[in-house]
């Protein structure tokens, strides 16, 4: 499986030359490391924590600034299997994100405290997608 964990400075310049003034949703696919991989010398570097522990820090230290920017978790799921795809990738969360802005998400990933809390995330996955989304209309049928 090719692993992505950050994204790629043209991904980020494609994100960033979209649209900002309108709520966005973020789609997350997330599979955990076994063991979380912190730098050495980081505090956490020997204690043992899961990809799961690691990616819960993660997720307490970013929550008061995913409040105060007026985010929040729109949608989680539990992953069961996948229909259509590549069979070879499970995901340990699957959770959509919604902030009111493209200007809040590019907030977030800038404010210095959640700079510090990303080494939670690094440690805790092995790979991911996001994706962004823009809401529509809901209906009743496909397409």
């Amino acid at each position: 499986m090719t692993v992505f964990i950050d994204p790629v400075r043209a991904q980020f310049e494609a994100f960033k030359a979209l649209d900002r003034n309108h709520p966005i949703e973020m789609l997350n696919l997330v599979k955990f490391r076994a063991k979380a991989e912190y730098p050495a010398g980081h505090e956490l570097a020997e204690a043992g924590l899961t990809g799961a522990q690691a990616y819960r820090n993660y997720g307490a230290e970013t929550a008061p600034i995913i409040e105060r920017l007026g985010a929040s978790i729109l949608w989680r799921g539990a992953y069961q299997t996948t229909l259509i795809g590549p069979q070879h990738e499970a995901w340990d969360e699957v959770f959509i994100a919604r902030y009111p802005t493209a200007h809040a998400f590019l907030e977030m990933v800038t404010d210095p405290v959640y700079r510090a809390a990303v080494i939670h995330r690094q440690a805790a996955v092995e790979t991911s997608r996001l994706i962004r989304c823009a809401p529509t209309q809901s209906g009743e049928a496909f397409g």
